[in-house]
């Protein structure tokens, strides 16, 4: 038995006109980040009578951390890709593993591809509602290193498979409530929730609350050190 996550419309009409003038907003912002090109499509929007509705914002790092860092990603966006394996990491050395910076992963789903900016968050939520945070910043972290070639997302039940075997989450699941849209309705209220806050691209970085300029290291480091 499924269920369509859309009922009736009650968006208010300047919710949709931010739905729909975010493409055009986002390209102006991280030209790159948007779907429309070679992507795969075929997602769907529904969603099984067993969907998870909440699930706890995955975080890295001491909870009561005096900064705190929080990302909204596409995992289907180069740009996304990029923060992950060059800026986050050091985020992660400098600051979170010292104990100063609580860091955050938000969802948000342009999405820049119709398939995989849905099933590879809805993997990655798989493994943090079953295994946990450090499972899941595990798994996010070889899913943007491994599954990337030439600039566009190579993402395949076979990687999401066995990236879900090396962090003890049981592979099968993980990718049966990846495609069966388990996690969209966390997807999706990570999403408006993005939204509410101003979120027109992705990345959009958060620090203490104020969405940042750019996502690169030195802009992020600065507000970090303002905080301390």
């Amino acid at each position: 038995m499924t269920r369509q996550i859309s009922g009736p419309d009650r968006t208010s009409p300047s919710r949709r006109a931010v739905l729909t003038g975010l493409s055009a907003a986002a390209a102006t912002a991280t030209a790159g980040c948007l779907g429309g090109g070679g992507g795969s499509s075929g997602g769907s929007d529904e969603v099984p009578a067993d969907a998870v509705e909440s699930l706890p914002t995955p975080v890295h790092g001491d909870e009561d951390a005096p900064v705190t860092v929080a990302v909204f990603e596409d995992f289907a966006c180069p740009h996304c890709r990029t923060f992950a394996v060059d800026v986050q990491p050091r985020i992660v050395d400098e600051y979170v593993g010292s104990g100063d910076v609580r860091f955050e992963h938000h969802d948000f789903p342009i999405p820049v591809d119709d398939r995989w900016s849905w099933e590879a968050p809805g993997a990655a939520r798989a493994v943090q509602n079953t295994v946990g945070d450090e499972a899941f910043f595990t798994f996010t972290g070889r899913l943007f290193e491994e599954g990337w070639s030439d600039g566009s997302p190579t993402y395949s039940e076979s990687l999401l498979r066995d990236l879900a075997s090396a962090v003890d989450a049981d592979p099968d699941t993980v990718v049966a409530d990846a495609s069966g849209n388990r996690y969209r309705p966390v997807l999706e209220a990570d999403r408006e929730s993005g939204l509410d806050r101003g979120v027109e691209a992705t990345p959009s970085v958060f620090v203490d609350g104020t969405l940042l300029d750019r996502p690169d290291y030195s802009t992020i480091s600065s507000a970090i050190e303002e905080g301390l």
